[in-house]
């Protein structure tokens, strides 16, 4: 296999859906042997020039060079034999098959009939020339998350991509992990091996990787350039604009009486084969707690615990000092609200307007007759509040943007008192703008002397917003740090579990 790093180039690239443009005339070159990154909001159109890149759209208009030369990309199977591969944001592994397999059966020449013996002298021969390993006989189920993604980045060198795109690559792994793999990226690339476009939200990423960088907003390439002479402001100027961002209130230092106390609760978890089992948790009034965690580390089925969707089968949960099982009537009488993952499908009646869904609160205030009159001024009140882009309240809540829905979502919950505010991955997939108007609302909630507990895959937002840090693995409360002396690296080990 021949590996030597190959340059991309898009020359006015434009792509149409109809009467919209996604894509206006963007032009960008990735050197060989660089790391280019690519920034943009949610929108912004990252995602439809990487798929006109691989074939999977083709652009009204514009072309591409591969080495200089002109390249019809009719779908990724060209894109393939040019030498580009692309990582996706989710794995694409089998997860019952080992390492070898998965390697093997990516081929397009893959035998009907396989030489194992062959096959793994063949890939060990492989395995040897590359700066990082994956044992070959293990299943790919028993692989950490950092590994699983080292793998699909093994696979395209495998198969001899040289210009790889990657998609959020480091949005399921710990810093740790994220450091590990884009260390060894980068080395690939100093290494004249590969090129990289990488996709990413993480600042800090591009500053520590990257060569280059490109800015995408509403479909037009706004800037860019090298790494070494852009700041973080820098970046988010060109990302937003005009735009204004939410601006956190300054942290208050009024921690209060405990709200929510959760002592040896332990319940099954989703594959009721493992314990959650949460020794001892608290949660002030005027306090975030953030519980860190990588995605399957029990969060979700905390979450579940505390808003009394999965049961208890032993260990007590109070709140202002009385047992709480989070019926309806408690939540209400002690101002508990909640904000779950994905809230259009976990918090909303999607079909119902955005008026209705910002009433439910009402109902158990004011009962079944409720004024529409009354209902739809309140919405009003709120929408213009919280900065709720819609075409109208009467539009229904499924037709608004993820960030949309999240900011009605958390006018909905943070109207009236709220003593204690639950919320899980609040601003995951969201754009710049929607994250730094929804991390002000929850800071705001805390300096009114609200309680928080904030459980978040996205470190960066627990550094951000937290006074108290927890780490959540294998079902357990695993470190416990104040945020003034919260460390990254070692917040990252217990994430892994390797503390």
């Amino acid at each position: 296999m021949t590996i030597g790093a190959i340059g991309v180039e898009t020359l006015h690239m434009t792509m149409q859906f109809g009467a919209f443009t996604a894509l206006d005339d963007c032009s960008i070159h990735i050197k060989p042997g660089s790391f280019h990154a690519l920034l943009g909001e949610n929108g912004a159109g990252k995602s439809t020039l990487v798929k006109c890149m691989m074939g999977f759209y083709h652009a009204t208009s514009g072309e591409m060079l591969v080495d200089g030369k002109e390249a019809r990309i009719d779908d990724p199977k060209a894109a393939h034999a040019l030498g580009l591969g692309m990582v996706y944001q989710h794995f694409t592994l089998v997860p019952s098959l080992t390492v070898a397999e998965n390697l093997v059966i990516s081929r397009e020449d893959a035998p009907r009939v396989i030489d194992w013996r062959a096959e793994r002298a063949a890939l060990q021969v492989f395995m040897a020339k590359m700066p990082f390993q994956v044992p070959l006989d293990q299943p790919v189920r028993a692989l950490a998350a950092g590994e699983k993604q080292k793998l699909e980045i093994l696979k395209q060198l495998y198969l001899g991509r040289r210009f790889l795109i990657l998609d959020e690559p480091t949005s399921v792994l710990t810093p740790d992990e994220a450091d590990e793999v884009l260390g060894h990226v980068r080395q690939l690339c100093k290494a004249g091996a590969i090129s990289v476009f990488m996709i990413t939200h993480k600042f800090r990423e591009v500053t520590a990787y990257a060569d280059e960088v490109s800015v995408l907003r509403r479909g037009k390439l706004v800037g860019g350039g090298k790494v070494s002479d852009l700041s973080h402001a820098d970046m988010a100027m060109m990302m937003m604009g005009d735009a204004t961002l939410g601006e956190p209130a300054k942290r208050t230092d009024d921690i209060g009486a405990p709200i929510l106390q959760v002592h040896g609760a332990r319940a099954r978890d989703k594959s009721g084969l493992k314990d959650i089992a949460i020794a001892d948790l608290t949660v002030h009034a005027g306090e975030i707690v953030g519980i860190a965690g990588i995605s399957g580390n029990g969060q979700m089925e905390l979450m579940e615990i505390l808003t009394g969707q999965r049961p208890l089968e032993s260990g007590t949960i109070r709140v202002k000092g009385a047992p709480y099982s989070a019926t309806r009537q408690e939540a209400h009488m002690n101002s508990v609200r909640y904000l779950p993952e994905e809230p259009l499908q976990n918090a909303c009646a999607p079909r119902m307007s955005v008026a209705e869904n910002i009433a439910f609160r009402s109902f158990d205030n004011k009962g079944f007759w409720l004024s529409l009159r009354v209902m739809r001024a309140r919405a009003s009140e709120l929408v213009a509040a919280f900065k709720v882009k819609t075409a109208s309240i009467d539009a229904p809540m499924q037709s608004l943007s993820g960030g949309n829905v999240q900011r009605s979502v958390l006018a909905r919950e943070l109207s009236g008192d709220v003593d204690l505010l639950i919320i899980s991955n609040p601003c995951f997939g969201l754009d710049f703008s929607a994250v730094s108007e929804i991390r002000a609302r929850i800071m705001a909630a805390r300096n009114n002397t609200t309680a928080v507990l904030l459980m978040s895959e996205d470190l960066d937002e627990i550094m951000e917003l937290a006074d108290r840090v927890l780490v959540m693995s294998e079902g357990r409360i695993a470190y416990d740090t104040p945020i003034a002396q919260a460390d990254i690296a070692t917040i990252g080990h217990h994430m892994g579990g390797h503390a």
